[in-house]
C-alpha cells in the first residue's frame, strides 16, 4: 500500500470483495484468482465462500471500475477453470447477464476477451442451453452495442461448439429481428451469425427465418454463402469437460481405428436438418373440408385439385402427429387412378407427409407401400421418380425388416417394370439402412437376387448383381462367400465390382468374437488347481493368484502358472493389491471360506451381473490369509486338515463364496435377479398388450372412419332422393292440374259437339209447320255464337247448321234471316265455306236493322249428293278438332294414354 493509505489486507476476502474502494476490490479479485490457481482440486475450501454466496460474482463481473472489472472477470474465469460443475451451476444465473451487458461491451480488449472466455467456460463445464437462454434477452436491448455484442458472443459460441452441442433453434427465431434493426453494426453481426449457421446447417436453416428477410438481404446472404460452400464440413473446435473425460478414457492406439469408425457412424444420425430445427405444425385442421368428396369425384380435375390442395397443406418441415389414416387410405386409392397427374401429385403428398412425420409415419406404411409398388409399372419417368421418392420416405419412417416382406413379394411380380422398380428400391434401402439385416433376411434377399441374375433383361440382371454386392458390403466377403457358391466367375466378378463401388451406412459388426477371450480365465485356473492338489495350504495360496487376474482377463492364462509354483511369491504379493485401494482388505476376509474349492472360483467371476461386486473381492482377502497362514505349529495344521476336508465337500458345488458373497447376500442377489426378471417379463407383456391395444384402437378408428364415410354417403343419398321425390311430387301435382283443366276443356267441347249434333238431328226431324225458331235452337245458336274463346266450337256448330241447311233438312218456312245469311244471299253451294262469317254477317245486319223480307227461297242445292258431302265435311271438322286437342295436350308435356 502507498504511504497514507490504510492497510485493508487484514480484512476477510469477502469483505474486501464488496469494499467501496475499487483498489481494495481489485486486490481481492487478484488474490482470489491466485488462490484458485493453487487449489489441489475442485473441493478446496477456497471455493466455498463463492458457492455459498454466488451473488458475489455479480458485482465482480459488473464492477463500476473498468480496471477492477477486468480483474473480476479474470478471477471468475479462474474460478470456473479450476472449479467443478457445482461452481458453474451455482454462479451462472448471477453472471451471464452482467457479463453480456457490461463485459462484452467494454472498451478494453482484455475485458472483452475474458468475458467471451467466461461464457465459453460456462458451456464447457456443463451445458449450453441456460447460457444461450440468458444471452438472448440482450438481443432486445435498447443499446445497439449490447445487441451487437450479444450476437458476436453467440457467433463465437456456435463457432467453437457447433450446432450439435449448442441448440440453434431459439437463436434462429430471433434472427429476423436482428436483420431488421436500424443499426448497421447489428445487421453486420446478424449476417456473421447467419453465415456461421450456414457452415453447420447449410440450407436446413432457411425455413426458420428466410421468408422474413427482405429480398436484398437474401441476395447478400446468398453471396456470403457462396464463399463458404466449397469449405469442408466444420468440426467442433472446443470440447466439453464430458467429452474431454471420454477422450481420456479412449482405448489404446490399437483400437483407435475401430473407435473412430464407430464415432463417425454415430455422428451421422445426429446431423441436424430442417426437421430438427422446425416446430411441429397442426396440418389436420387445415385440410380442406371437401377433400374426400373431391377425391372421390368422377372428374379427374376435381381429384387433381384435391391432391394439390392437400400437398400445399402438408408441405411443411415438421408435422404434428395425428390421425392421418383416412388421408393415407385416400392417397393409396389414388395410386390406381387412370390419370397420371393425380398419381404423381398423390405420391408427392405421401412423400411430404412421411418426411414431416418421420418415425410417426411408420404405422401407415402398410397402407400405402403396396399400392405404390403396384403402380411402378408406369413407364413415364416423372411418375416413376415421384413414386420412388414416396417409397424412400416411407422406408425412412420404418426399417428394412418391416418393408422386406412387401419388397420380396413384388420382386417376383409378373410385370418387368414393377420388378425393376422394386429392385431399385431394395438397393436404395440397403444403402440407407443403419441396421444390418439378420441372417434369415440376408438369405431371403440373396435368394431373390439370384433369381434376378437369371432374368432375360440386362437391367434386372445387373440389378441382381448390385443387390448381392451391396449385401456383401454390409455383411463382409467372408460371410457372403457361402451364398455365392454355384455362381459362375462372370457373375462373381460383376458382384465384386458392385461390392467395391457400394456405399452403405450399416455394418455387420461381429460381436461374438470377444466372447471366447472372456471365457479364457476359467480355463487357466483349472490347470493351476491340477498342479496344487497336494495340500490345502497350496490351495489357499492359489486362491489369491486366481483372483488377481480378474481385472485383466486377457493376460490371465500365463500368469497363474508361476503363481502356483511359488507360494511365497503369492504371499509377498498379497499386500500390493491392498495397498492400491483401501477397500480391498475387507473383501478377502469374506472370500476366505471358499479357499478349499479353487476349481469353482473362475466360473463365479464369469457372470456379468456380479461384475461390480467382483472388483472388490480381491481387495478383501489379505487379512484372512494372514490369520490362516500365521505362525501355527504342525499340530495346528494337522487339526485343520479334517476340518478342511468336510468343508471342501459341501463347498465344491456352491460357487458363491469364491465370488466374495455370503450365502445371505447370494440369496438376496438371486431374489433381486428373479424380481428383476419378473419385472422385465411384466414390462414386456405390458408392452405387448399395449401394442395390441394400440393396433385394436387403430383398427377401430379405421372402422369408425369407414362407417362415418358410409353414413355420410347414405345421408347424402337419402337427401338427394328426398329432393327428387319432392320435385316429382310437385311435377305430378302440376301435371294433374293441367290434366284436369284439359279434361274440363275436353268435356266442354264434347258437350258443345253433342249439342250441335243434337241440334242437327232435331232440325232434320222438325215439323214443317214451325215458322219460328224454338227457344232451344235460339239458345244453342246464341251459345255457339257467344263462345269467343273457343273458335273451333263456333265453327263446328255453324258448320253443322250450314251443312244441314245445304242438305235441305231445314223447313222452308223457318225464318232464314235468323238462321243463315248465306241462304238469304243464295250462297249455299259451299258447304265448307264460312258459315260463321254468314252468321256474323247476319248478326251485323240484324243489329243495324237492314233486314230483308221473308221473300223467295234461295236455291239450296240438290238433296242427293250434297248430304253425303256435308257429312264428310263434318267428320273432317271433328278430326281437326281432335287433332287440336292433342296438340294442346302435347304442349303441356303429356301424351294421351
Amino acid at each position: 500500500m502507498a504511504d497514507g493509505e490504510p492497510d485493508y489486507s487484514s480484512l476477510p476476502l469477502t469483505d474486501r470483495w464488496v469494499h467501496k474502494v475499487w483498489k481494495v476490490r481489485k486486490g481481492a479479485y487478484e488474490e482470489a484468482a491466485k488462490q484458485f490457481e493453487i487449489t489441489p482440486d475442485e473441493h478446496d475450501p477456497a471455493f466455498r465462500p463463492f458457492n455459498q454466496d454466488p451473488s458475489l460474482w455479480k458485482g465482480a463481473v459488473a464492477d463500476s471500475n473498468v480496471a477492477a472489472q477486468s480483474d473480476g472477470i479474470a478471477a471468475f474465469c479462474a474460478f470456473l477453470k479450476f472449479g467443478g460443475k457445482e461452481n458453474c451451476v451455482r454462479s451462472r444465473g448471477q453472471v451471464v447477464t452482467p457479463i453480456v451487458e457490461k463485459g462484452l461491451v467494454s472498451t478494453r480488449p482484455g475485458t472483452k476477451a475474458s468475458s467471451i472466455e467466461a461464457l465459453l467456460l460456462l458451456i464447457e463445464i456443463d451445458v449450453s442451453g441456460p447460457i444461450i437462454e440468458d444471452i438472448l434477452p440482450a438481443v432486445s436491448a435498447k443499446q445497439p452495442k449490447v445487441i451487437a455484442a450479444a450476437l458476436a458472443a453467440l457467433t463465437t459460441i456456435f463457432h467453437n461448439y457447433g450446432c450439435k452441442i449448442a441448440d440453434p433453434k431459439p437463436v434462429l427465431k430471433i434472427l429476423p429481428k436482428a436483420f431488421g434493426h436500424a443499426d448497421k453494426n447489428v445487421r453486420a453481426e446478424a449476417t456473421n451469425l447467419a453465415v456461421e449457421f450456414y457452415r453447420w446447417l447449410r440450407d436446413a436453416m432457411k425455413p426458420m427465418f428466410w421468408g422474413d428477410l427482405k429480398s436484398t438481404q437474401q441476395s447478400d446472404l446468398e453471396a456470403q454463402f457462396e464463399k463458404i460452400k466449397a469449405e469442408p464440413p466444420p468440426k467442433q473446435e472446443r470440447l466439453l469437460r464430458s467429452q474431454q473425460a471420454a477422450l481420456a478414457r479412449a482405448p489404446p492406439p490399437g483400437a483407435e481405428g475401430e473407435e473412430e469408425v464407430e464415432d463417425e457412424g454415430g455422428d451421422e444420425p445426429a446431423e441436424m436438418d430442417a426437421f430438427d430445427l422446425a416446430e411441429p405444425q397442426d396440418v389436420l385442421s387445415k385440410v380442406p373440408a371437401n377433400f374426400h368428396d373431391n377425391l372421390a369425384s368422377s372428374k379427374w380435375k376435381d381429384r387433381k385439385e384435391a391432391v394439390e390442395a392437400l400437398y400445399a397443406v402438408l408441405n411443411v418441415p415438421r408435422i404434428k402427429d395425428g390421425d392421418f389414416g383416412e388421408i393415407n387410405r385416400g392417397l393409396a386409392k389414388c395410386m390406381k387412378d387412370a390419370n397420371v397427374a393425380v398419381v404423381t401429385q398423390a405420391a408427392q403428398c405421401i412423400e411430404v407427409l412421411a418426411k414431416g412425420l418421420r418415425r410417426s409415419y411408420g404405422k401407415y406404411r402398410s397402407v400405402v407401400m403396396a399400392p405404390i409398388m403396384e403402380r411402378l409399372k408406369e413407364k413415364k419417368q416423372s411418375v416413376a421418380d415421384a413414386l420412388g421418392a414416396a417409397l424412400d420416405q416411407a422406408f425412412l419412417a420404418t426399417s428394412l425388416s418391416e418393408c422386406l416382406e412387401d419388397i420380396l413379394s413384388f420382386l417376383g411380380h409378373k410385370n418387368p417394370q414393377v420388378k425393376e422398380g422394386t429392385m431399385k428400391f431394395l438397393i436404395r434401402c440397403l444403402r440407407t439402412t443403419r441396421d444390418a439385416p439378420t441372417k434369415q433376411e440376408v438369405g431371403s434377399i440373396v435368394e431373390a437376387a439370384k433369381k434376378l441374375l437369371a432374368e432375360s433383361s440386362e437391367g434386372l440382371r445387373s440389378g441382381g448383381a448390385e443387390v448381392l454386392g451391396t449385401i456383401m458390403k454390409i455383411i463382409g466377403e467372408r460371410a457372403m462367400n457361402p451364398h455365392l457358391e454355384g455362381l459362375d466367375d462372370i457373375r462373381k466378378n460383376k458382384i465384386k465390382e458392385y461390392f467395391d463401388k457400394a456405399e452403405v451406412k450399416a455394418k455387420d459388426k461381429p460381436k461374438p468374437a470377444p466372447a471366447p477371450a472372456a471365457r479364457a480365465p476359467p480355463g487357466g485356473p483349472k490347470k493351476i488347481v491340477g498342479g496344487a492338489k497336494k495340500a490345502p495350504g497350496a490351495a489357499k495360496r492359489a486362491a489369491p493368484a486366481a483372483a488377481a487376474p480378474q481385472p485383466a482377463p486377457e493376460p490371465a492364462p500365463p500368469a497363474p502358472q508361476p503363481a502356483s509354483r511359488g507360494a511365497p511369491g503369492s504371499k509377498l504379493g498379497m499386500p500390493k493389491p491392498s495397498g492400491l485401494s483401501g477397500l480391498k482388505a475387507p473383501q478377502r476376509r469374506i472370500a476366505s471360506p471358499g479357499i478349499a474349492s479353487p476349481r469353482r472360483a473362475p466360473p463365479a467371476a464369469a457372470p456379468p451381473p456380479a461384475h461390480i461386486e467382483d472388483d472388490e473381492p480381491p481387495a478383501v482377502s489379505p487379512p484372512k490369509p494372514r490369520i490362516g497362514l500365521g505362525r501355527g505349529s504342525l499340530a495346528a495344521r494337522s487339526l485343520a486338515k479334517p476340518a478342511a476336508a468336510p468343508a471342501a465337500a459341501p463347498s465344491a458345488p456352491s460357487p458363491p463364496p469364491a465370488s466374495g458373497l455370503t450365502a445371505m447376500e447370494r440369496a438376496e442377489l438371486e431374489e433381486l435377479r428373479v424380481a428383476n426378471e419378473r419385472f422385465l417379463k411384466q414390462m414386456e407383456d405390458m408392452k405387448h398388450e399395449r401394442n395390441k391395444l394400440l393396433s385394436e384402437v387403430q383398427e377401430l378408428k379405421n372402422q369408425n372412419a369407414g362407417l362415418i364415410e358410409d353414413h355420410t354417403r347414405d345421408v347424402l343419398s337419402i337427401k338427394a332422393k328426398e329432393t327428387q321425390l319432392v320435385r316429382a311430387r310437385s311435377d305430378g301435382e302440376a301435371t294433374e292440374q293441367v290434366n284436369e283443366r284439359l279434361r274440363r276443356e275436353l268435356d266442354r267441347l264434347k258437350r258443345a259437339l253433342s249439342r250441335a249434333e243434337g241440334l242437327g238431328v232435331s232440325g232434320g226431324m222438325g215439323s214443317p209447320g214451325v215458322t219460328s225458331p224454338t227457344p232451344d235452337d235460339m239458345g244453342i245458336y246464341r251459345d255457339g255464337g257467344n263462345y269467343s274463346s273457343a273458335r273451333a266450337n263456333r265453327m263446328s256448330f255453324n258448320s253443322t247448321l250450314s251443312e244441314e241447311k245445304e242438305n235441305g233438312d231445314v223447313p222452308h218456312n223457318y225464318p232464314r234471316s235468323k238462321l243463315s245469311p248465306e241462304l238469304r244471299y243464295g250462297s249455299g253451294s259451299s258447304g265448307r265455306g264460312s258459315p260463321a262469317r254468314g252468321i256474323r254477317s247476319a248478326n251485323i245486319d240484324e243489329s243495324t236493322g237492314h233486314h230483308t223480307g221473308s221473300g223467295a227461297n234461295s236455291a239450296a242445292g240438290g238433296p242427293g249428293p250434297n248430304g253425303a258431302e256435308s257429312w264428310k265435311r263434318a267428320a273432317e271438322v271433328t278430326s281437326q278438332l281432335k287433332a287440336r286437342i292433342e296438340q294442346m295436350k302435347a304442349k303441356q308435356g303429356f301424351t294421351r294414354s
